[in-house]
């Protein structure tokens, strides 16, 4: 009588039958964590804030070149909330490259609005001078082609070093600046002294000081965590995230809810023309005339009018 063997079947690994059971170990599931839902909806909810209130600057101040941070930040926003797929289908790989996409992308914009800040800024109080290696106007054409770069090959490591690097740069160029400003231009430096310090242009500067920490800090985060790979700590540990990531950016952005740069940055005046100069000597002698008490007769010999007392 034959024997039926018995062959027990293994069983199945808990995170490939139930996605929930052990996230960290599934190798599905690309973040290695379940995202948690209210701080998706938090995070997201304040970034879409703070769109809100620079768009209303924005067009308070008409400082419509500013307009590129506030797409970074509805991007941002936007990326954030595409994780809320993701509590429910944490092996969804089209949720998790959106979102991936728009999170890592939308600093792009933020770094770029800073470009355009400093630029203007020195034109603003006529200090080109004091901007070391390059000019106020190639700036932000130098450094927003570095960040379209950058942008184009962020999904490599080497894209995120060369932002890094990039910022690192402009951000010493800018203390810098400031350093040369308070040293050199002492007039300039307290134009503002006899301001609120609300409307004091170096609390402006301050405000940029701690945008630019916010950026650098989450550029480091990035760079070190792509370094480290998918399955790295930094990767996945959600707190890291929002820690090192989305909470630096935000401060980042919402310091400029306080200190709109609009405020504080204005056009300079444009040099009047021959013509407008000529009107306006005649407007004042005119008025110089009539106050006088004199009275002026035309002159055929010359085209001019004479005054005659």
């Amino acid at each position: 009588m034959c024997q039926v063997e018995n062959r027990s079947i293994p069983p199945v690994p808990a995170h490939v039958a139930d996605a929930f059971a052990d996230p960290k170990n599934d190798p599905r599931n690309i973040l290695h964590y379940i995202p948690s839902n209210p701080l998706t909806l938090t995070s997201h909810l304040l970034f879409e804030a703070v769109a809100v209130v620079h768009l209303v600057c924005m067009w308070r101040s008409r400082s419509w070149w500013m307009s590129v941070l506030v797409i970074g930040e509805l991007t941002m926003s936007f990326g954030l909330i595409c994780r809320w797929p993701l509590h429910r289908d944490p092996d969804s790989r089209i949720w998790y490259i959106v979102q991936s996409m728009f999170t890592v992308l939308s600093p792009c914009f933020f770094i770029a609005a800073d470009y355009m800040v400093l630029g203007r800024l020195v034109r603003s109080i006529d200090c080109k001078q004091h901007l070391r290696l390059v000019s106020p106007r190639r700036i932000t054409i130098i450094f927003i082609t570095s960040d379209i770069l950058t942008f184009l090959i962020q999904i490599f490591l080497v894209g995120l070093i060369i932002q890094l690097l990039s910022f690192l740069l402009f951000t010493a160029l800018f203390l810098t600046f400031v350093y040369r400003v308070r040293k050199y231009e002492p007039r300039i430096w307290g134009r503002d002294s006899s301001k609120h310090w609300y409307w004091d242009w170096r609390t402006f500067t301050g405000a940029i000081t701690v945008n630019c920490i916010g950026i650098i800090i989450r550029s480091v985060y990035r760079t070190v965590e792509m370094s480290q790979g998918f399955s790295g700590p930094l990767s996945t540990t959600e707190g890291f995230f929002y820690g090192l990531d989305t909470l630096p950016l935000f401060i980042a952005v919402v310091v400029y809810v306080p200190f709109w740069p609009g405020r504080f940055i204005h056009a300079p005046p444009k040099p009047k023309s021959a013509d407008e100069e000529q009107r306006e000597n005649l407007e004042l002698i005119g008025r110089s005339n009539w106050s006088g008490g004199g009275r002026s007769t035309h002159d055929s010999s010359s085209g001019d009018r004479v005054l005659v007392a």
